[in-house]
């Protein structure tokens, strides 16, 4: 193995490209355990109603634990009970004082009415609400977002689980909300870098083991421990001045099993995030191919983008069975100690029996008790070790969370009137690419402002300004008076439109894509934005019209089509800038030239900004901005700046030329 490539068992980020830091350790894992507790809050009822039921759910342990003693000593063998040297527990003593003088067969028989009394209330064994899954943690996540058990099966098992199913989906749903929240106001720098498939996985996925980690930390341990306690005492109440080295062993038995399991907790957590990081990189790499599905079958790459997608779910697969090995190191740790001291504590026992100091009744109630603190034991050592893939799943949900996001910067309110002036503004991406410098500016209502420039110039930088998807990196940039960076992302985009290059629509109808941007748009306002953008006549002409449903990203009409719907969802807002990044790209010239005309109405105080190549929209502008690596080089008329020699001229004659 290379040194660069790393081990099965050491913390890797795959293709992460903001998530770097993936490393947790102890103290990690309680402040996320603390987080996550603190989802509980709004679900106070729910989980107290929990925890009563869990309680309740130790009744049929203890009580059914006996039945076996009695049926064995004083049923099958016929000894009396004032001859019994062990002492039943006092909740026990109401049913031994009603039966105490009874025959055998009557003794036997409200044995078994009060089984089926507490098998009716209780149930026999567990009882859970999950589908079949896999073993991977993407398939597990159904049943983890609606996870619901009860250590009953019965009436009280039944309302237990319904409580359990409610609880988790409530965590679930809140902790989803509350990360795509965020995720959908991360700056733009941010989005462009995050990937998809990442993010589907992360609310999909790793979200849903917030109600697991809760269960985990709060119910196991207080059934656990409160039912570990119980049977302790009962032991030592009825036995600990027969065989006191019993209870000496069952104490024994929960530190033992910690001791044999918590060192393995770092491993476990390593290769829990390896699994999950591997997982969403499957994730991305499907969404990326399919998303592009039209790009790779145009260039033949279909046999590559398989091979892609193939090794990421290989690594995936191969990461998840380091779960399972390191699961299955952690599980039989503890289960070899936990075997060696129940055999030791069942040779101790069978001894008294021998010896006369305990009936064989007594050998079935100590081996239960004995068997129960073992899972109790086996419960409460691989707890911590359990909480470290949570916690691996729930510290991808928090980084996001936690990431800094629009709404952050500033919480001021803004109604457009006069001006957008732009104040020695620089511009830096994340990556040092420096994309506008100096920029000194103003725009003004009633103008059509149109930016040109070559590729990488700058342009979209200093539009991406105005809505705030972009923040100076230097200098600032005001709204009549009021300096941007106090304004909140909410109020400079309801007095900004931003029609995007790429044309983006949703898989619904043609009314439900205007709608997003005005929901309450009524019929005529969808008409006349229609009609201004072009888009009224093929509209029309479609057999459900506005009701039409597209298909992917609207790639059921032709490209000037979902262009002009595009620009008719931007004009129904109506907001009093209006930015166009190439309106007119794949319009023919009649749609062009009515499309300007609107946007340049007299009576119109709104600024419109326009990103453009085409010479015919740029010369119908009220005033062009030229820029050239990021600096304004020219700014005036069409007719003005080609009359001297600009660089506007040489790009407008470089442009003639190349056409």
């Amino acid at each position: 193995m290379s040194e660069t490539t790393p081990s099965a068992f050491e913390t890797q980020t795959f293709d992460d490209r903001i998530d770097v830091d993936v490393k947790i350790g102890s103290a990690d894992v309680f402040a996320i355990i603390k987080r996550s507790l603190g989802y509980l809050r709004d679900f106070r009822h729910l989980l107290t109603a929990k925890i009563v039921l869990v309680l309740v759910s130790i009744i049929p342990g203890i009580v059914i634990v006996w039945l076996p003693k009695i049926m064995t000593d004083q049923v099958v063998l016929g000894r009396p009970f004032h001859d019994d040297e062990v002492p039943f527990p006092p909740y026990m003593m109401p049913f031994v004082n009603l039966i105490r003088d009874w025959s055998q067969m009557e003794i036997m028989g409200a044995v078994i009415a009060l089984f089926v009394l507490v098998l009716f209330i209780f149930g026999r064994g567990e009882n859970s609400v999950e589908l079949a899954q896999g073993e991977d943690s993407a398939t597990q996540s159904e049943n983890a977002m609606n996870a619901g058990s009860s250590a009953t099966s019965g009436i009280v098992g039944f309302i237990e689980t319904l409580v359990h199913v409610r609880l988790s989906q409530h965590l679930t749903n809140r902790i989803r909300s509350d990360l795509f929240a965020r995720m959908k106001e991360l700056p733009t720098t941010t989005l462009d870098d995050q990937r998809i498939g990442d993010a589907v996985y992360r609310v999909m996925y790793d979200a849903t083991q917030l109600p697991s980690l809760c269960h985990l930390i709060t119910l196991r341990p207080i059934i656990t421990i409160v039912g570990a306690a119980v049977m302790i005492y009962l032991m030592n109440y009825s036995y600990g001045d027969v065989a006191p080295e019993l209870i000496y062993f069952a104490l024994a038995l929960i530190p033992l099993s910690l001791i044999t399991t918590v060192p393995l907790a770092p491993l476990f957590r390593r290769v829990e995030q390896n699994s999950r990081a591997a997982g969403s990189a499957t994730t991305n790499a499907l969404e990326q191919s399919l998303g592009n599905i039209r790009l790779v079958q145009s260039l033949g790459g279909m046999s590559e983008e398989l091979k892609s997608v193939d090794e990421k779910s290989q690594t995936s697969f191969r990461q998840f069975f380091y779960v399972r090995v390191v699961g299955v190191l952690v599980y039989f740790a503890s289960l070899a100690a936990l075997i060696g001291m129940t055999i030791y504590a069942a040779l101790g026992i069978s001894n008294d029996v021998i010896a006369g100091r305990l009936t064989v009744g007594d050998f079935w109630v100590i081996g239960t008790f004995f068997f129960g603190l073992g899972e109790a034991a086996l419960g409460i050592g691989t707890l911590w070790i359990t909480a470290q893939g949570h916690s691996a799943a729930l510290r991808r949900v928090f980084f996001f969370i936690d990431q800094k996001t629009e709404r952050d910067d500033a919480a001021g309110e803004i109604t457009f009137g006069d001006s957008v002036r732009f104040d020695g503004v620089d511009y830096h991406y994340p990556n040092g690419r420096a994309a506008l410098r100096d920029i000194n500016l103003e725009l003004s209502a009633g103008e059509v402002v149109a930016i040109v420039g070559a590729t990488g110039s700058g342009k979209t930088s200093l539009a991406y300004m105005i809505p705030g998807f972009l923040r100076p990196t230097r200098g600032s940039m005001w709204i009549d008076d009021v300096d941007s960076a106090s304004i909140s992302v909410e109020s400079l985009r309801a007095n900004a439109t931003y029609v995007f290059q790429e044309h983006q629509l949703l898989s619904t109808s043609i009314r439900e894509n205007l709608a997003l941007a005005k929901p309450d748009a009524t019929d005529d306002e969808m008409r006349e934005a229609l009609t201004t953008a072009g888009a009224i006549d093929f509209v029309t002409d479609l057999p459900a019209g506005l009701d039409t449903v597209l298909g992917r990203s609207g790639d059921t009409l032709s490209v000037g089509q979902q262009q002009r719907l595009c620009i008719a969802r931007g004009l129904i807002r109506k907001t009093p800038i209006l930015v166009l990044d190439e309106p007119t790209a794949a319009l023919d010239p009649e749609t062009e030239n009515a499309l300007v005309t609107a946007l340049r109405k007299p009576d119109d105080a709104r600024l419109v900004v326009i990103i453009a190549h085409r010479l015919s929209t740029i010369r119908r502008a009220d005033r062009i901005i030229f820029l050239d690596d990021g600096e304004i080089r020219d700014v005036g008329r069409h007719d003005e700046l080609m009359a001297s020699d600009t660089g506007y001229r040489r790009y407008v004659e470089l442009q003639s030329g190349s056409g």
